[in-house]
């Protein structure tokens, strides 16, 4: 499976971007700020663009499988999961529909759809990457 989200809204406080899945659109994201390089303010700036891979791991956090970036560099436990505002996402990926500045809505429902397609290409065998512009 490969997913690509291309950031389409670079802003001060939050970055939006569309996500699409092995080339159609899926649903849209929200980030932190994308920063210059090497430039991190924890837990408000966005990861760097480029290509990971995504495993389905135990998360702390949310006490559930979620999907994790792997090497990102500069970051640690990165994960696609469900929120609403720049707040919720502590470096993370937020899915869901930018129908409000700022925010994703219907996020759970979003991230939930993404999971189940993700755990089913996982079980195929499939690799799960994501590419971020």
């Amino acid at each position: 499976m490969n997913i690509i989200i291309k950031r389409i809204f670079k802003g001060p406080d939050y970055t939006i971007g569309k996500l699409y899945i092995d080339g159609k659109y899926f649903c849209d994201t929200l980030e932190d700020t994308v920063r210059a390089p090497g430039v991190k303010i924890p837990g408000k700036t966005a990861i760097p663009a480029g290509k990971y891979k995504i495993k389905l791991t135990e998360s702390l956090r949310f006490k559930k499988l979620m999907p994790r970036l792997e090497n990102v560099p500069g970051f640690t436990g990165v994960l696609i999961h469900a929120g609403s505002t720049a707040e919720d996402t502590r470096g993370c990926i937020l899915v869901g529909k930018n129908r409000v500045k700022g925010k994703v809505l219907d996020s759970r429902e979003t991230f939930q759809k993404l999971f189940t397609m993700l755990w089913v290409a996982n079980l195929g065998g499939e690799a799960l990457d994501i590419e971020i512009n």
